[in-house]
């Protein structure tokens, strides 16, 4: 069982005169003095991985956010502290849901609570950005909040991680066409991440990944896509999902994006395949409705994906 002790405690015993209360006080505050924070391992003796800070969504039920994130992580080998951006009973696809928005002040409260004990120190801080701003033609934020992110968001970032939609609001582009996709990654570098996925873009009926990686500024980045099988199902948590496994991919083979995104594409391949299987086990039809993901029975396809699906070099 694990004990915390504070590093400032003070005895509950009254100062008195007399000498054995004197003594036990000043034995105490001796005590107290020589009692210090135990390190955080997760700094003191790093993993080979990183130490990730996760901003996002919270829900008691489902996979979404960061209950959707964070998991896949940790599996890969990453030390994850959350920040629950919003804490919900289930994801606002039900026909209710209840619970909180954490505000900026709030969100501020706890960095500033980390920061105090010398605990904001993350290999990876906001450094993978999901615009989470629509998909399929809708907006999920208000249409001022696209010039906050495309002005101050993008530039921060060093991976960005935008569906088809998201691409089009950040660069201005209708991507029509593979070449359209290849052309907003490259607006895209311009405004700062070195490495873009487009994770899903559909052209002719057919679904793929357009992933681009400018290795220095100024060069011509290595561009490929991925062909992706369509899976006749809608699903919760999916972007949150693939983000979460291109950066776990992407940090353990940096110089190779291609294969970060064929072994996050193959991961979610076959978590999306077994959901479904599993509904359909249960007798209920998967196209009626959104899914709730299978993540914890898919573990090990998270650590040990099969590639099935290939990445191939555009010339």
């Amino acid at each position: 069982m694990p004990f915390s002790f504070p590093t400032t405690t003070t005895t509950s015993l009254p100062f008195h005169k007399d000498h054995n209360h004197f003594n036990l006080n000043r034995n105490l505050r001796s005590r107290n003095r020589r009692m210090t924070t135990p390190p955080v391992l997760s700094l003191a003796l790093p993993s080979d991985t990183g130490r990730v800070l996760s901003i996002q969504s919270h829900t008691v039920q489902g996979y979404v956010g960061n209950k959707s994130a964070v998991f896949p992580l940790q599996l890969l080998g990453y030390d994850v502290d959350p920040i629950n951006s919003v804490q919900f009973s289930n994801h606002t696809g039900y026909p209710t849901f209840k619970g909180q928005v954490l505000n900026g002040q709030q969100l501020c409260d706890l960095i500033e609570g980390l920061e105090a004990n010398d605990l904001l120190f993350y290999t990876h801080v906001l450094t993978v950005c999901d615009p989470v701003m629509g998909d399929e033609g809708k907006l999920y934020v208000p249409e001022e909040l696209v010039h906050v992110y495309r002005e101050k968001v993008v530039p921060l970032a060093s991976m960005l991680t935008p569906n088809q939609f998201e691409a089009e609001k950040l660069t201005g582009l209708r991507i029509n066409s593979e070449e359209d996709g290849r052309e907003a990654c490259a607006i895209l570098h311009a405004a700062g991440p070195s490495k873009v996925v487009i994770t899903s873009i559909t052209i002719g009926g057919i679904l793929l990944l357009i992933g681009s990686h400018q290795k220095e500024k100024g060069l011509k980045p290595e561009q490929f896509k991925i062909l992706i099988h369509k899976i006749p199902a809608y699903f919760t948590g999916t972007g949150d999902l693939m983000t979460a496994l291109l950066l776990g991919w992407s940090n353990k083979y940096p110089d190779n994006l291609d294969k970060a995104a064929e072994l996050a594409v193959s991961t979610l391949q076959a978590l999306l395949r077994r959901t479904l299987d599993d509904y359909k086990r249960a007798g209920y039809d998967p196209t009626s409705s959104s899914l709730e993901i299978r993540l914890i029975q898919s573990q090990e396809d998270i650590r040990n994906p099969k590639v099935e699906l290939k990445a191939e070099r555009y010339s």
